[in-house]
């Protein structure tokens, strides 16, 4: 009940952001304003995320799945869009639909999820995925992490995935309401003092 008021309450106050974002996405580039990537939610549910495109249309075919901040497939709208993480506003949409929590370990692609050994896999799928996370906290600038990287994937397996799992699975263990309180505050105060 939380997640629905809270991200219906969300998309109506940003109403006005949500728009303008859309048209600026529009006139940057051709192509739709949402992107809509395949993700697994609790219990292995297959979903679309919505996102604000930030790259070229079909990026997705010319790349690989990890960004980093100098990737040429960036539009100029999105390298704005991911520097203040404004492209994760449409989430609250899978929120309103169930699919998504406001607080939870980031949503991964399958390939990403196949990845993890069977005991992971099934703790990380105990929970709905969320906007914002532990690991999204300790590490907002994931994209500065990987610029200049030849193999940005390979440079977020080795770099940034470990501590990722290590605190969703920390999360997963503590959840609780309040603890969800806490992370939206800091949520809350990262993106406004970026």
């Amino acid at each position: 009940m939380f997640d629905f008021l809270a991200a219906l309450a969300g998309l109506v106050l940003i109403a006005p952001i949500f728009l303008a974002i859309a048209l600026a996405i529009k006139l940057d580039s051709p192509g739709p304003v949402f992107y809509k990537g395949l993700r697994v939610g609790k219990q292995g549910k297959e979903f679309r995320m919505f996102k604000f495109r930030s790259m070229v249309q079909n990026a997705d075919k010319i790349g690989g799945p990890s960004t980093a901040g100098d990737d040429p497939r960036l539009t100029r709208m999105g390298k704005f869009l991911k520097k203040f993480q404004l492209d994760e506003l449409p989430q609250l949409i899978n929120v309103i639909k169930g699919e998504m929590s406001i607080v939870g370990p980031r949503p991964e692609v399958p390939s990403e999820v196949k990845s993890l050994d069977f005991g992971t896999r099934k703790i990380m799928l105990s929970v709905k995925p969320g906007i914002t996370s532990l690991a999204t906290l300790a590490n907002p600038h994931e994209g500065e992490i990987l610029k200049g990287s030849k193999d940005p994937h390979k440079t977020y397996v080795e770099k940034i995935k470990p501590e990722k799992i290590r605190l969703n699975l920390e999360y997963v263990r503590k959840k609780s309401f309040w603890l969800d309180m806490k992370i939206i505050i800091e949520t809350f105060f990262v993106a406004v003092f970026r």
